[in-house]
C-alpha cells in the first residue's frame, strides 16, 4: 500500500537518501524540474538539503507518497509570500518515480497539497510546467487554468530551451468552524497528519 504524508523538517533530513534517488531518477528519465545533465546523486541530495531551512522556517511544506517505507513521489507546498500575497501558495516539484507512474500518485500528491494549502487558509494556487507535458494534463483535469505561456522559458534536462505553461487555481475559501489562522483543527497538519477528504480518506492501492 502508498500512503500520503507529510515530513517534518527532521524526517525531511532523514530521509534525504530516499528523496535524492526520487529527484535523480526523474531527471535521468527526462523531468524538466530546474536541473541539466550531467546530474548526480550528490547534486540531488544537495537541492534537498538547501530546502531544509524553508522546512524549518514554516515557509514550506513536503508531502510524500511511500511504499511500503519507500519514498516514490513528493511535491511541495510554498507558503512564503509578501504581506499582499499571502492568500495564495504555490505547488512545486510534483515528483513521481519512474517505476511508479501511472498508478495515481501525481493526482493523489496534488489534492493533499490542495488541503494543506486550505489548512493554511490559502485561495490561490499556482504552479508551472512543461508545456504539453503529462503534467499539464493532470493539472487541468483537477480544475487547473492556464494563465499562460512563456516561450523557450526553461531547457530541458538535455539543455534544450522549452515554453512552459503557468496555471492557476482558486480554492474554495475555508470554513471559519474548521480553520482558526491557517491552523487545522487540532493541530493534525502540524503533526504531519493529513485529514484526507473523501479522495484520501483511505491508503491509495498500487
Amino acid at each position: 500500500m502508498t500512503s500520503i504524508e507529510t515530513l517534518s523538517p527532521a524526517e525531511a533530513e532523514a530521509a534525504l537518501p530516499d528523496l535524492a534517488a526520487l529527484l535523480h531518477a526523474c531527471v535521468l528519465d527526462g523531468a524538466s524540474i530546474g536541473f541539466v545533465l550531467p546530474f548526480g546523486l550528490p547534486e540531488a541530495e544537495a537541492f534537498w538539503r538547501e530546502g531544509l531551512p524553508a522546512l524549518r522556517g514554516g515557509a514550506r511544506r513536503l508531502l510524500v507518497a511511500r511504499h511500503e517505507g519507500r519514498i516514490l513521489g513528493s511535491t511541495q507546498v510554498g507558503l512564503a509570500g509578501p504581506p499582499n500575497g499571502r492568500h495564495r501558495a504555490e505547488i512545486t516539484k510534483v515528483l513521481v518515480h519512474p517505476v511508479a507512474r501511472r498508478r495515481g500518485l501525481g493526482r493523489a500528491l496534488m489534492l493533499a497539497a490542495e488541503e494543506l494549502a486550505l489548512a493554511e487558509g490559502r485561495s490561490l494556487l499556482i504552479l508551472d510546467t512543461r508545456a504539453d507535458d503529462a503534467g499539464e494534463a493532470l493539472y487541468r483535469s483537477l480544475g487547473y487554468a492556464v494563465t499562460g505561456v512563456v516561450p523557450d522559458y526553461a531547457c530541458s534536462p538535455e539543455g534544450v530551451p522549452e515554453p512552459c505553461t503557468f496555471m492557476h487555481k482558486r480554492l474554495p475559501a475555508p470554513s471559519h468552524g474548521q480553520l482558526a489562522h491557517g491552523q487545522l483543527a487540532q493541530g493534525q497538519l502540524a503533526q504531519g497528519q493529513l485529514a484526507h477528504g473523501p479522495e484520501l480518506a483511505r491508503q491509495i492501492g498500487t
